[in-house]
């Protein structure tokens, strides 16, 4: 008799799972409710988001108006040295021209630090996330090449859920959805290789929010 192959024998295991009929093993676990914490609805989506945000890592800053997120760009970049902030974000563009602060288009090749800013589409308050597109952030690079990555997002782009979020977008592009959609939960991190945390593997190193009050 011809032995069969560990490919033939994978098969013949799912396929006899399959014919056996199993009851499930834990008929009372509730599926449908959420796995994340409930926002405390008296503080706000605002407050929610900003202690989430916080708690997996990045920085929040709030600002009464795009003024005062000017006066605060600015600072941050004489205290740590940045010459320029790179942007391909057209809203971006336009807010720091009208503060005349300076910024690149092109990321600049002789620079220590790759500083990025850009705006998002959404802010979700249940778990901290950022959502970015390529569309808003100008191209997807804007979004993966930074290592300390600028937000600049307004409270009305505060919302509960990634549900919620999500069919925020699909009404805001109803043709066609941006090319790329990124969630951003704090700086990146991985402790893949012998468990040794390392920050910036696959993102930024460092993640600052600029929450600009328009409401």
């Amino acid at each position: 008799m011809k032995e069969s192959t560990p490919r033939e024998q994978i098969l013949t295991k799912i396929r006899n799972a399959l014919i056996e009929k199993t009851s499930l093993p834990y008929p009372d676990v509730d599926i449908s409710s959420s796995v994340l914490k409930p926002i405390d609805e008296k503080e706000g989506l605002e407050v929610a988001f900003a202690k989430a945000l916080i708690q997996a890592g990045g920085q929040f800053v709030y600002c009464e108006n795009e003024h005062q997120f000017l006066g605060y760009l600015q600072t941050l970049m004489q205290e740590r040295g940045w010459d320029t902030i790179w942007t391909q974000s057209n809203k971006v563009k336009q807010v720091l021209k009208a503060g005349e602060l300076s910024f690149a288009e092109v990321p600049g090749k002789d620079s220590k630090q790759l500083v990025g800013l850009t705006d998002c589409e959404r802010l979700i308050a249940q778990n901290g996330s950022i959502v970015l597109s390529d569309q808003k952030s100008g191209s997807r690079m804007a979004i993966a090449f930074p290592e300390v990555q600028l937000v600049m997002g307004y409270a009305s782009q505060v919302v509960s859920t990634l549900k919620t979020a999500l069919q925020d977008i699909r009404q805001f592009y109803p043709d066609t959805l941006p090319s790329q959609l990124v969630f951003i939960t704090g700086p990146s991190r991985t402790a893949d290789i012998e468990k040794t945390l390392v920050m910036g593997a696959h993102g930024p190193k460092e993640l600052i929010l600029f929450l600009i009050d328009d409401i």
